[in-house]
């Protein structure tokens, strides 16, 4: 963990007058696939006062501070993402499953944990993924030499729609735990391994050589998940009220530890 970001965070809340209810690492840190000179993807969740609920013009609701230090740092207002999260958003997911957690209001994120069966919705998530692979695909690996950081940005996306393919649930955080699943054949789990291994000794921007054979797999892969796709929708009831509780219960802040009244004087 950088020793700076508790720092940033607090920093953050005093500055912006809000209380983070969850902060942790996104990107390669938290899927497991770091190079040395990777930066740190901190993503939060906050309350702002319960006056701002109550503004004719709501303010802006996104935080975002880089910060020294390759300190890349965005929070969410929370009643933004609670709308989101109702949608099945997959980064949210993403960032409640992550292994790297820098601070978190006691209860907060177990109580969106239990909602995400509830709000996966497997067709919106398989395209997410889908468009991420494709994008990169498309814009980074058409040449046989290419960065290690853009095929890990190829790799992850496509395993995690594999992972909606075979399981219809939100694929886990880790990197790793995609690699490990039965869907990945034992060749390609060898090369990845092999993959892992030399990223985390060299740059982001190592050159790398890929194989046109194997990426023209993964471009039909991803054309052939994409006609999957459709067949994933499944029509769900949004948890409209335990959501509207969750915004009850943590907008200004959060519950705080019990405070006993004040003595009446007689």
């Amino acid at each position: 963990m950088n020793a700076d970001i508790p720092a940033a965070l607090a920093e953050i809340e005093r500055k912006n007058g809000v209380r983070i209810l969850y902060a942790a690492e996104s990107g390669s840190r938290a899927w497991g696939f770091a190079s040395p000179d990777s930066d740190f993807d901190v993503r939060f969740l906050y309350a702002p006062p319960p006056a701002w609920y109550f503004s004719v013009f709501p303010p802006r609701d996104v935080i975002e501070e880089n910060l020294p230090g390759d300190l890349d740092v965005v929070g969410w207002e929370l009643r933004k993402s609670l709308q989101l999260f109702a949608k099945g958003n997959a980064p949210l997911c993403e960032w409640l499953d992550s292994p790297i957690v820098y601070s978190e209001a006691a209860g907060f994120a177990d109580e969106l944990r239990r909602l995400i069966p509830a709000i996966f919705q497997p067709a919106p998530a398989i395209f997410h993924y889908l468009g991420l692979a494709k994008k990169t695909i498309e814009g980074h690996l058409q040449t046989s030499e290419v960065k290690i950081k853009k095929l890990f940005y190829l790799l992850r996306p496509l395993l995690a729609a594999r992972w909606i393919a075979e399981r219809r649930t939100m694929p886990p955080t880790r990197f790793g735990d995609l690699v490990a699943a039965p869907f990945v054949w034992m060749e390609e789990r060898a090369w990845i391994e092999a993959l892992l291994a030399r990223k985390a000794q060299v740059a982001e921007a190592e050159p790398l050589f890929f194989d046109p054979v194997r990426r023209e797999a993964f471009a039909r892969e991803i054309e052939q998940l994409a006609a999957l796709g459709p067949t994933l929708v499944e029509p769900r009831e949004r948890p409209t009220g335990e959501l509207d509780a969750v915004l009850l219960r943590w907008a200004g802040g959060g519950p705080r530890p019990h405070q006993p009244p004040p003595a009446v004087l007689p």
